[in-house]
């Protein structure tokens, strides 16, 4: 399985960015996704998932309300629209994925459940 990551850029304090994450080599296969994100000299963290369904959804508590996640299987794709983004949502933003099966449709939060990671792209707010 192989996850590319897109989207990343320079944006005004306010502004948005959508963020693309296409998983590939897992034919006919069931995934969770998380969205994670490492600012300039902090750890690796978690900002957002979706199940392999799309019906289960959770959000770290500084996005909620600006970020949003969703799917499209038929592409193989899952997005990250963020909305007024703010200077401290500086990162590079990583998503990740962890084969599932069909009776598991929920979400972790926690990175080492997921087993399979993108190559990471920049987004870069100006205040």
């Amino acid at each position: 399985v192989q996850l590319q990551a897109s989207g990343g850029g320079l944006v005004q304090a306010g502004g948005s960015l959508r963020l693309s994450c296409v998983v590939s080599g897992g034919t006919n296969s069931k995934y969770m996704v998380g969205w994670f994100r490492r600012a300039p000299g902090k750890e690796r963290g978690f900002v957002a998932a979706i199940s392999w369904s799309g019906r289960s959804i959770d959000y770290t508590d500084s996005v909620k309300g600006r970020f949003t996640i969703s799917r499209d299987n038929r592409k193989n794709t899952v997005y990250l629209q963020m909305n007024n983004l703010k200077p401290e949502d500086t990162a590079v933003y990583y998503c990740a994925a962890d084969l599932v099966d069909y009776s598991s449709d929920y979400v972790v939060t926690w990175e080492e459940e997921y087993d399979y990671w993108g190559q990471g792209t920049l987004v870069t707010v100006s205040s």
